[in-house]
């Protein structure tokens, strides 16, 4: 596994009241919703990426107001065909 280091300043921190650690939590869930968003990862590979099991990515999708599904009219007719 690849690890990233990011330097943040320490008013970054303070004026979002969050510790390093939870810092990267949140910017490697942001990250991962926005590469989902674009189409980059699946939502298993975005969650992997976030470090949250599959179910809990696409429940956080809504808090960053992007659709969990993404079908086009087309898609979807063929998906609800009986």
């Amino acid at each position: 596994m690849s690890q990233i280091t990011w330097t943040i300043p320490d008013e970054t921190l303070a004026a979002l009241g969050l510790n390093p650690s939870e810092l990267g939590a949140e910017l490697r869930l942001a990250g991962a919703i926005k590469l989902y968003e674009l189409g980059r990862l699946s939502s298993g590979a975005a969650a992997e990426l976030a470090g949250i099991p599959r179910a809990v990515f696409l429940s956080k999708l809504g808090e960053y107001g992007v659709d969990t599904f993404t079908l086009t009219e087309e898609e979807l007719g063929r998906e609800t065909r009986v």
